[in-house]
């Protein structure tokens, strides 16, 4: 398990709610535009979805309520299910977690320019590592559980 968010961590995450709230589809938009250069990854998406526009907005909010709450994660708890299970349920592993880090945080320096600070992007690093971290944690059991099954 990861060590817990740092006060300044904490801090920071939560300022930048505003302009997630603002700018959540676009940055998580642009994200994808960066993950999807690789085909194996892209081929782990439903595409209907993201020429919709759904999978982007959905993100956004996942992203822009992690922010509102990364302080209280226990109210996280039903999101964090939903995501496990929909991560299972699409074959998402440890490995694929590196590939989001480097497409995200770069998206919201492309999209929230000189405000994503070296101190933004490097909280929002370690946040999505302490979130990727649970979510690794809890995607390994449930699969450890359809193995026994």
């Amino acid at each position: 398990m990861a060590a817990p968010l740092s006060e300044q961590t904490v801090a920071t995450i939560k300022a930048t709610a505003p302009a997630l709230q603002q700018h959540g589809v676009e940055i998580t938009t642009r994200m994808y535009e960066r993950l999807f250069r690789n085909e194996e990854v892209r081929a782990m998406f439903d595409q209907a979805a993201q020429d919709s526009g759904e999978q982007p907005r959905r993100l956004a909010a996942a992203i822009l309520g992690y922010a509102q709450n990364v302080d209280k994660l226990q109210n996280l708890t039903g999101a964090v299910a939903r995501m496990v299970q929909r991560h299972v349920d699409t074959g998402v592993k440890a490995e694929h977690y590196p590939p989001v880090a480097e497409a995200l945080l770069p998206a919201i320096r492309d999209v929230l320019g000189a405000a994503a600070t070296d101190e933004v992007l490097a909280a929002w690093g370690e946040a999505y590592w302490f979130l990727a971290d649970i979510l690794i944690g809890k995607e390994t059991a449930a699969y450890a559980e359809l193995e026994e099954a």
